[in-house]
């Protein structure tokens, strides 16, 4: 099956476990890319119709529960002769392995483990559902801790026939109700029966009824009583034994009266008031099953008084006149008569078996290797051939399971009919154990694996979180440690640790607190306390710091992070409107005012107020947020050159002393001078200057081609006027 692709979609990859009727392999689905566990029918019960209806009442049993301590049933199908159930994996042990390993168990972990049993046979119950075979083989317990019971192979429903119709009865033996045993119809308290039975062991890392043979344990089961846990285990509270002793009464009236009221009981008897309660007594006088001592039979005693003694004379007389004289005639030519034909009798039998034992046929021995063991011993009872015990079994990598390997006579041997034939059957191929191979690192560990067999292109590493592993080292492997499996084919996949998962921590400073909340949970994190705190920077209502990590800080996920809001300027902030007198460099002249100011709102750091391009002297308001220790300050610069400082004290704005700022002087440019004569200009003698139209003539103004500079004075050549 190892390798075998079923249904298109299910790939085989290892097996896992196995009981009477079915073997269980891990799988992997295809098309959903999970892993899932699937039990497939003995070959051997292929053709056996009953076997076949119980496979599949096992998955329309499962598939009608929906629970998260039921094994979830995913699909069931049939190819060729392969009947098979695909159903949840769990990543786990079974609880059987975990007895096996640790029991007794803690009284708490057994009452967790026994209460979620209990509510998964609740949910069972209410869909008419018995499950018949509660054992702790039965019951897986994952990675989480979750328990998941599965193996409903012979349960049935409530309304359908009794699990006796065949003539047999199914299920294990130890973990039998009385009724169970009796082979009579079984209910609902007939799981709670073996749940109890379950919890006893767990508790006391023993059996309630042991015997030689399972008939032997099946009568403790009906007429005898069991040891009481805290004889075995005195750390089993009272409250827990009550829940046993009730669990395991012969009398189903006696028990709990659903697994309803079984489950309260479980999750309320380790409370403190409960643990000490008085033990509960029944009364078994009125038990039917319970085993009684009988009285002898005591013989009459013989009497020598005379009436007695003549009463049996009376009797013997009696007897002796009713027997026929014919019986006392022919009696013993009878018993002579008898004795001889049984002589006869006795020597033909023997002359008839020496003589069949003389003369016996031979046949020709048939050919059945590669055949199952079913069909070998059918082919050699049809020539009178049988096969010898004990059969031999041992691993042949070229036959599968099951199939005969080699016979001890070869083929077409002439042999005595009813010779017995030693067959070799093909086994299933030894398996490894998986080491734990948690704490090394992947190299260390790919090394082990290709020691015990492993080819290194068949193991893989699959990186994941987790807290309590170093970084780098193995978490944990599929298979798991202890589980079996086939280095030739297996592929192994190693858990590898990235160390605790992190966050990087969002900036929530200036968000409101359902915007920081928001933030929070898209990161994987938790809002915790929201406190307050004034603030000159924050407004009102948002966020001003955040505890105990910074922005970018790493933060392992869910981790709960305080925030400040701001409630507004302190009580003790002042506001102060300082007027700023300004002017132009000139009167007239356009000149750009930048003003920068620092106060208790951005902790002496400076901000802009703006610029104002201004042509005239004027008063710019700048509003200020003061503080005790906290001054303002105003720097005007003109015209992109620093020009003044003015401080603002918090002590004189609050006494309203504050000294305000003289108005700056304004230079008043110098008036224009024109002369009345410009100086001669040097002239070439031989050319003369050309006269030009004096603009100014009639007013003495001398035309100049130039301008008047910042300082009044003209720039340029001087025009005369013609004729002076």
């Amino acid at each position: 099956m190892i390798g075998h692709e079923l249904g298109g979609r299910y790939q085989v990859i290892e097996r896992i476990g196995g009981g009477g009727m079915a073997l269980v392999y891990r799988a992997h689905d295809i098309l959903l890319n999970r892993n899932v566990a699937i039990k497939v029918l003995r070959s051997q019960f292929v053709h056996d119709e009953e076997f076949i209806r119980r496979f599949r009442r096992e998955a329309q049993s499962a598939a009608s529960l929906s629970h998260p301590n039921v094994v979830s049933i995913y699909d069931v199908g049939q190819e060729d002769e392969i009947h098979y159930i695909v159903m949840e994996y769990v990543e786990g042990k079974n609880l059987n392995e975990i007895i096996k390993e640790r029991a007794p168990l803690q009284v708490d972990e057994s009452v967790r483990i026994a209460s979620q049993i209990c509510d998964a046979l609740d949910h069972a119950h209410q869909n008419q559902i018995i499950h018949r075979d509660i054992k702790p083989h039965n019951i897986m317990i994952g990675r989480n801790g979750r328990v998941k019971v599965t193996d409903f192979g012979i349960a049935r429903a409530v309304t359908s026939t009794t699990i006796t119709q065949t003539g047999s009865v199914i299920g294990s033996v130890h973990y039998f109700s009385p009724e169970h045993a009796k082979g009579v119809t079984t209910g609902e308290k007939s799981d709670l029966y073996s749940l109890g039975i379950v919890l006893y062991q767990m508790l006391t890392a023993s059996l309630p009824f042991i015997g030689e043979s399972p008939i032997s344990v099946a009568l403790k089961h009906l007429q005898e009583d069991f040891e009481e846990p805290r004889l075995l285990n005195p750390l089993i509270p009272q409250s827990v034994e009550n829940i046993i002793m009730r669990s395991m009464r012969k009398n189903p009236e006696e028990r709990y009266s659903s697994a309803k009221a079984m489950l309260q009981d479980l999750e309320t008897c380790l409370l403190p008031e409960r643990r000490s309660e008085a033990k509960l007594i029944f009364h078994d006088e009125d038990d039917e099953d319970r085993t009684r001592a009988i009285p002898a039979i005591k013989p009459i005693r013989k009497s020598n008084g005379n009436r007695n003694g003549g009463e049996d004379r009376m009797r013997h007389e009696e007897e002796r006149s009713l027997t026929p004289t014919g019986k006392k005639k022919w009696g013993r030519p009878a018993l002579w008569i008898g004795l001889t034909l049984l002589l006869l009798l006795a020597m033909a039998s023997v002359v008839w078996y020496v003589n069949s034992k003389i003369v016996v046929k031979e046949v020709a021995v048939p050919y059945v290797v590669s055949l199952s063991l079913e069909d070998a011993t059918a082919k050699l009872a049809e020539v009178g051939l049988s096969v010898a015990d004990p059969i031999i079994y041992e691993y042949n990598p070229n036959f599968a399971e099951n199939m005969v390997s080699k016979q001890s006579k070869s083929k077409d041997t002439m042999v005595k009919e009813g010779t017995d034939l030693v067959l070799t059957v093909s086994t299933a191929k030894p398996l490894l154990k998986m080491q734990d191979l948690s704490g090394k690192t992947f190299d260390d560990a790919v090394k082990v694996l290709m020691e015990q067999g492993v080819a290194q292109s068949r193991i893989t590493s699959d990186e994941r979180f987790d807290k309590d592993t170093e970084e780098g080292k193995v978490i944990s492997s599929d298979p798991m440690a202890t589980n079996e499996f086939d280095p030739d084919t297996a592929s192994i996949v190693l858990y590898i640790s990235k160390g605790e998962e992190s966050i990087t921590m969002p900036d929530l400073t200036s968000l409101t607190e359902a915007e920081a909340k928001a933030k929070l949970e898209d990161n994987n994190l938790v809002l915790g306390d929201v406190k307050e705190e004034p603030s000159f920077s924050i407004e009102k209502g948002k966020v001003t710091k955040q505890w105990a990590y910074e922005k970018g800080a790493a933060v392992p996920p869910g981790t709960a992070i305080t925030i400040y809001l701001s409630t507004g300027y302190p009580p003790e902030a002042l506001n102060y409107t300082f007027s700023v007198p300004v002017a132009p460099s000139a009167n007239g002249k356009k000149t750009k005012i930048r003003i920068v100011f620092a106060d208790a709102r951005n902790d002496g750091e400076n901000q802009e107020w703006g610029t104002r391009t201004i042509g005239k002297s004027q008063v710019l308001s700048v509003d200020l947020v003061l503080a005790p220790n906290k001054d303002g300050v105003v720097s005007i610069y003109r015209d992109g050159v620093f020009f003044e400082t003015y401080p603002v004290s918090y002590v004189d704005a609050k006494n309203g002393t504050v000294q305000l700022p003289e108005p700056p002087v304004v230079a008043t440019p110098e008036p224009t001078v024109t002369p009345t004569e410009a100086p001669a200009a040097s002239v070439d003698p031989t050319i003369e200057p050309e006269i030009l139209p004096d603009p100014g003539a009639g007013n003495g103004d001398v035309p100049v081609n130039g301008a008047v500079d910042q300082t009044g004075f003209l720039t340029g050549t001087p025009k005369h006027k013609k004729g002076k």
